[in-house]
């Protein structure tokens, strides 16, 4: 799930950011209303967290950007004082609501309950090649051996496993693991997936694609020789966190 928190109160933003990435979602964080609306634009997010009074552009301008560009995105809305029912007015495209303050837990509820309907048509349990994920509880599997992965381990996994054997670039796995605000080098994917193969053991099941990406296997062993090399990254395959050196989204 990938979810944009916008607040102007930079504390309260980065405590509800914290509670999120603790539930393995991926989260961006704007601070007023014009970075709010070109991280919109760009798309991608399952549930905006939005501050009912944000300066210009407004909570309600960025509510109706969402209806006007019929985006999927589900919208809490956290206001000072309990509105009437901003749920029944459809041009705020306000789902659901918060009245400030609130339990972190309560907030986390409510965004992962707006965030299902967003992934509705996906499986909650995903396999291939003897590999599992059950992505609303958190969980892999390899042939019924339970695999302890790190947030980022498990998104590259899950992302793997929806595309059912098809080529995805570093690039793709940057853009839907990783947060917008995290920087980077040379060497992310190279190192998570090195760490992924490893918890998955032998055989191997994630083949590299020589200049295209990376891909499950239809079954254990598929794996080719030079699959490691350079050779078989390709351009754009993301990499460490490095100062001063902010990734493009695609």
């Amino acid at each position: 799930m990938r979810v944009l928190v916008v607040e102007d109160e930079e504390c309260l933003a980065d405590m509800i950011a914290a509670e999120l990435r603790g539930a393995a979602i991926v989260v961006d964080i704007a601070h007023d209303g014009r970075a709010a609306l070109a991280g919109l634009r760009l798309g991608g997010y399952d549930v905006l967290v939005l501050d009912h009074e944000l300066p210009a552009p407004h909570g309600a301008a960025l509510r109706r950007y969402v209806v006007a560009e019929r985006l999927p995105t589900r919208v809490l809305l956290l206001t000072a004082a309990a509105p009437d029912d901003p749920a029944a007015d459809p041009a705020s495209a306000a789902d659901d609501w918060l009245a400030k303050p609130f339990a972190p837990e309560e907030l986390l509820a409510r965004v992962v309950s707006l965030g299902r309907p967003a992934r509705r048509a996906e499986p909650q349990v995903i396999e291939r090649a003897g590999v599992t994920v059950d992505t609303t509880r958190g969980l892999a599997a390899r042939d019924g051996r339970p695999l302890a992965l790190s947030r980022t381990e498990f998104g590259v996994l899950e992302v793997l496993l929806r595309a059912q054997g098809a080529v995805v670039s570093g690039d793709e796995l940057i853009e839907e693991v990783w947060e917008e605000h995290t920087r980077y080098g040379g060497n992310a994917v190279r190192v998570t997936l090195g760490a992924l193969r490893a918890k998955l053991g032998a055989p191997p099941v994630i083949e590299a694609v020589p200049g295209g990406g990376y891909r499950m296997a239809d079954g254990p062993g598929a794996e080719g020789p030079g699959a490691e090399g350079p050779e078989a990254e390709g351009p754009g395959t993301g990499g460490e966190p490095e100062p001063g050196a902010r990734r493009a989204r695609v």
